[in-house]
């Protein structure tokens, strides 16, 4: 167990970021498997800059690596333009 201050409120507020990065991390994966199955283009291009924009956040955190996220925009936008 910590025996500083500063230890003990590194732990909480570390336990605090894991949940919200996992959390967003989950809703992301969703989105884009949502995204995947629509056949609808209107609807397809309607969802993607959200989801576009959830992967900006979540390499802007560094919760995906930013690297991930450009080859998963890509992808989408690849998928998205053939439906």
């Amino acid at each position: 167990m910590a025996n500083h201050k500063s230890a003990l409120k590194r732990i909480r507020s570390n336990e605090t970021r894991r949940v919200r990065n996992k959390y967003q991390h989950k809703t992301t994966r969703n989105a884009i498997k949502r995204l995947r199955e629509l056949t609808d283009k209107k609807e397809a291009e309607a969802l993607l800059p959200s989801v576009v924009s959830m992967l900006d956040k979540l390499a802007k955190n560094n919760v995906i690596h930013a690297n991930k996220a450009a080859n998963l925009k890509s992808g989408l936008t690849k998928h998205v333009a053939a439906i």
